[in-house]
């Protein structure tokens, strides 16, 4: 049995000094408002996971209400996630993410990001696309007031694959 999972999220970003990003501190001079540590990224994969297995959104599990996941790490919450995943006997075929803000460029930083995923999530990094784009100056990511991110994620079900 496959499985596809989608998910959107974003943040509000203020000035700052890191920016969190695929579990890893990014240079920048903004940060993202958020009650956990505001990684776009690692929430829209977690919950594209969840999505995918139709176990409902990031928020039942890790509610922006509660002083338990205030600050919380979100590597923390994608492991969380990712052994819900494994005690339902799936796991992942790849993922494909993008991540959408101005500034700073992340080029430079795809690359570890992609493999620090991979090392959370127990995969290869070959089953890992990250990409990045603008909003070229235009709405609340254009003119770096938001930072967003979103994932399609393919599961796959055990049972799927031992048949083939």
């Amino acid at each position: 049995m496959l499985r596809i999972g989608h998910s959107y999220d974003v943040h509000r970003l203020t000035k700052g000094r890191q920016l969190r990003l695929g579990g890893l501190s990014i240079n920048s001079d903004v940060e993202s408002v958020a009650h956990s540590d505001g990684d776009v990224l690692l929430h829209a994969i977690s919950e594209s996971i969840l999505g995918a297995m139709a176990l409902g959104d990031l928020g039942t599990y890790f509610p922006d209400t509660a002083d338990e996941t205030k600050n919380m790490n979100s590597s923390e919450i994608l492991k969380q996630v990712n052994a819900m995943m494994q005690n339902a006997q799936y796991k992942i075929n790849n993922l494909d993410a993008t991540v959408y803000l101005e500034k700073p460029k992340l080029s430079s930083y795809i690359k570890a990001i992609r493999e620090n995923i991979a090392s959370l999530l127990g995969i290869g990094i070959t089953q890992i696309s990250i990409k990045a784009t603008t909003h070229e100056k235009k709405g609340p990511i254009g003119v770096r007031e938001a930072i967003g991110a979103e994932c399609v994620v393919l599961l796959e079900h055990s049972e799927y694959i031992r048949k083939l």
